[in-house]
């Protein structure tokens, strides 16, 4: 096991209820957070019809439509760094609470929203603020709900926590896959677009509301306070300090947040609609494969959680990246002709693998210290992602134009990415390791 496997060494100590409530609090927060934020791509058929002209062409709606939910992601970067920003300065708890209330209004404004029928042009204008302003919010609340656990756990259960926050966030994707499943199959396509496709927001928006009463009752983080007593916080702009001294801890990130975006962009959220365009495979069947496929992918990301506090992060990204890499190509190959039950096991068996993103976080808050941790993570991975979240998709989409494999190559290349990251020293074990390599040559 790593000696240093949590970001800030403190002497051990099992799990308490206090830790349990907090990880479940965040967790919690994360799935009805991550819900708000992918919801919009479950209904952005609808939206597309409802907030522009109907004489527009429907190619052109869509592009349009694309192009707002792709703005979420564009707003990622700068919404991380000013929270951020703060949450190194004022604490994280504050930043903590303030990035899901961001998240939740606009979610309920959206649901509340007139459409171009009742205002015109300023309605697809303001569902572009709100989609900005949530983009906003995902950038502040991952890195810090990352860092916030991470600080509380103890250092021995440091990945299971991170891990279980993990899974509580991908768990909101699969919320929102459950949520339009049933609003699909309860309303008829003429209710659908009169007034059922406002539920999921409203939805969205109160629980949203909830998570933050419920943030209330969560405490600062040790290492914050313990910063804050030795009056350690950071002196200048903290993400000027990331780029001048942790250039190497940010690339570390921005290659996990590479391999992160694709298992998520590519077998996730992409592939259902890939097998039905291309292997034609029935609606019904890609989308309980893919619930199916996002429950596994929950579950995988505590185990690798669990497992990089027991063997070590080098080992488990080994075991995790190397078998999302087998189980990728296990899947695409045979989808040919595949059965219902066939397709569930092995998108499922993938799924299980996608929890191999779990290790970006663990990996991402040990390569930055304390001081400017918040920032540092927030700014590499959100970065990365606005980069390589906005590009997978178009990438993928030209490169199955000439190989149908095309998803399985670029999933088993970013997992190699992610092994070859694992073989860093900075990346094993933290930041530890190299403020004493530092201090070795300065000796």
């Amino acid at each position: 096991m790593d000696n240093s496997a949590a970001p800030d060494a403190h002497s051990p100590r099992p799990l308490t209820r206090e830790d349990y409530k907090t990880l479940g609090l965040a967790a919690l927060g994360g799935t009805l957070e991550f819900y708000d934020f992918v919801i919009f791509v479950f209904f952005a058929a609808t939206l597309g019809r409802l907030f522009f002209p109907p004489s527009m062409p429907d190619w052109l709606i869509q592009l349009q439509t694309l192009g707002i939910f792709a703005a979420g992601y564009l707003a990622r970067p700068l919404g991380g760094i000013i929270i951020a920003h703060f949450g190194d300065k004022l604490g994280r708890k504050r930043m903590f609470t303030l990035s899901i209330f961001l998240m939740s209004l606009p979610t309920l404004l959206i649901g509340l929203m007139p459409t171009y029928a009742s205002i015109g042009i300023a309605a697809p204008l303001l569902l572009l603020a709100m989609r900005v302003m949530q983009g906003a919010a995902i950038g502040g609340e991952m890195p810090g709900a990352w860092v916030f656990v991470a600080e509380h756990v103890p250092p021995q259960r440091y990945g299971f926590g991170i891990g279980t926050l993990t899974s509580g966030i991908t768990g909101g994707i699969l919320l929102g896959s459950i949520v339009a499943i049933i609003i699909n199959r309860s309303y008829s396509a003429e209710d659908l677009v009169a007034y059922a496709w406002r539920i999921p927001f409203i939805l969205g928006g109160i629980f949203g509301f909830i998570s933050v009463y419920l943030r209330r009752f969560l405490g600062e983080t040790p290492v914050f306070k313990e910063l804050e007593a030795r009056r350690a916080l950071a002196r200048e702009m903290p993400v000027k300090t990331v780029l001048r001294e942790h250039r190497a801890a940010c690339l570390v990130t921005a290659a996990l947040t590479w391999s992160l975006s694709t298992a998520i962009v590519v077998v996730i959220l992409m592939t259902p609609t890939l097998l039905q365009k291309v292997y034609k495979i029935t609606p019904q069947a890609a989308l309980a494969a893919n619930c199916a496929a996002t429950l596994t992918l929950t579950l995988g990301c505590i185990l690798f959680g669990y497992l990089c506090d027991r063997v070590g992060s080098r080992l488990t990204m080994l075991v995790a990246w190397g078998g999302l890499a087998i189980t990728s190509y296990i899947f695409y190959v045979n989808l040919p002709g595949i059965s219902d039950g066939q397709l569930m096991f092995n998108y499922a068996l993938v799924g299980l693998f996608c929890g191999s993103i779990a290790t970006m976080p663990i990996v991402g808050a040990r390569v930055f210290p304390p001081v400017i941790r918040f920032s540092g993570l927030s700014f590499a991975y959100n970065v990365s992602y606005a980069i390589f979240g906005g590009l997978t998709p178009v990438l993928t989409q030209l490169w199955l134009q000439k190989d149908r494999l095309a998803a399985a190559h670029y999933v088993s290349a970013v997992s190699i990415l992610a092994i070859l990251v694992a073989m860093v020293p900075l990346a094993a074990f933290g930041w530890r390791a190299r403020a004493a390599k530092v201090a070795s040559s300065a000796a």
